[in-house]
């Protein structure tokens, strides 16, 4: 039996303090104080089972994979394979084949859109549907193509509470349109989109959805069956897993259509002089020695998360959320930016008078790790009229006590700064 299938039980009851000692990065000491962990829409921390699955691979594990006939290469394949069922589980797809590991959502965005235009389904005036609340990882990838063949963004605008404005998202279509890419959660205001919506209405029109993924798989089910997405991705490193190891889901008949995203070894099945035929699904996208490591240890994440009941984890950071919330408005001169009825654990604020990255630096001194910037969000930004926010995102280790930390470094804070 792999390590996948062997480690951590299948159920563990909601106890915050065995919660936080499965991790050991909180348990240091940040500028003489207790780390309060903070950041988590940028990087979740590791439990130990994923930190050790790492190191279990290198111990007694390592070597290439799909290649080799001797044990080593077998057990590391099986390892491997097992991952992607896992993930297969984890999201409900059909079929472990319309699994892709890619390093992130960066990249899974990237691939769609650069196959689809060598695939010739993105042509010169065609039009993809965004939101002006993306990440610059569902921007920037289109823009380049924009740039290169004349493809045209439409962007779903947002309200001042940073929902989406859907009345005349139906208006939008056209036979030109070829794609909706959007945006699960966002990373900066914590807006949960009706993608359930979004998808139907796009179906509608026979035209696939795309969803960014990387902050919903840790804060939600994600079923992509139930969901009708053509595409989900999402990036280990924000769902307890390593860093440089993502999944792109895709459903058969779209990744079918795809032509190779890269060459290599791997994503082959004959190659001479004259001609190269593909391998089949998932193999056709993966070219190369793919991060197995990272692979095995993202299972082990979604086995740890999955020993959970996920309605305790939702309830403990809807708690936070609504604490942290009340808190933060009881502070002279802060205000929210994202105001959404429907959140995830994230809130971005200013102050007045008081610059986000001085905020961060002095909260610093108190150990405290928040995000300040644009959030590589920056049309966010401008449709608020602001050059930055000061973020906190909690995760389901965090606790009430952190968040009265928080507070008190933040009014400490104003008063020096102000």
């Amino acid at each position: 039996m792999n390590l996948i299938n062997s480690k951590i039980p299948n159920k563990r009851p909601f106890n915050l303090d065995e919660i936080r000692s499965d991790f050991p990065i909180l348990q240091r000491l940040v500028n003489g104080k207790p780390l309060v962990y903070l950041d988590n829409a940028a990087t979740t921390q590791k439990p130990d089972f994923v930190i050790e699955a790492i190191k279990h691979y290198y111990d007694f594990e390592n070597a290439n994979i799909h290649r080799g006939l001797h044990f080593l290469s077998e057990v590391a394949t099986e390892a491997y394979e097992t991952a992607r069922l896992k993930v297969k589980e984890f999201l409900n797809a059909l079929s472990a084949s319309e699994i892709i590991f890619v390093r992130g959502t960066t990249e899974a965005i990237n691939l769609i859109a650069s196959t689809m235009e060598k695939a010739k389904m993105l042509k010169p005036n065609d039009e993809v549907i965004i939101t002006n609340m993306e990440h610059h990882a569902n921007i920037v990838p289109w823009q380049l193509i924009c740039g290169e063949k004349g493809i045209k963004l439409r962007v779903i605008p947002i309200n001042d509470d940073g929902e989406l404005i859907l009345d005349n998202f139906e208006d939008m279509f056209n036979e030109k349109t070829k794609l909706v890419s959007v945006v699960h959660i966002s990373n900066s205001l914590g807006t949960i989109n009706p993608v359930e919506k979004i998808i139907s209405i796009s179906h509608k029109y026979n035209v696939p959805v795309l969803l960014d993924g990387a902050q919903a798989v840790s804060h939600q089910n994600v079923d992509v069956q139930k969901l009708d997405c053509d595409f989900y991705t999402f990036s280990g490193h924000k769902l307890y897993g390593p860093t440089g190891i993502g999944v792109l889901y895709g459903k058969t008949k779209f990744l079918d259509s795809l032509p190779p995203y890269q060459g290599g070894g791997d994503m082959i099945r004959t190659v001479t002089f004259d001609k190269t035929t593909f391998n089949d699904l998932p193999h056709k996208f993966e070219a190369g020695t793919p991060h197995i490591s990272g692979a095995i240890a993202l299972a082990i994440a979604v086995n740890y998360l999955n020993a959970f009941d996920l309605n305790d984890i939702i309830q403990h950071e809807n708690k936070l959320l609504k604490y942290a919330t009340k808190e933060l408005l009881k502070i002279d001169g802060l205000r929210i930016i994202g105001t959404a009825k429907d959140k995830a654990p994230v809130i971005s604020f200013t102050i007045d008078g008081v610059h986000p990255y001085d905020v961060g630096t002095l909260l610093n001194n108190d150990g405290i790790a928040i995000r300040t910037g644009h959030h590589c969000t920056q049309p966010i930004m401008d449709r608020f009229k602001i050059p930055a926010t000061a973020r906190v995102s909690m995760a389901f280790y965090n606790t009430i006590y952190e968040i009265d930390i928080l507070i008190n470094s933040l009014r400490k804070t104003i008063s020096i700064l102000k």
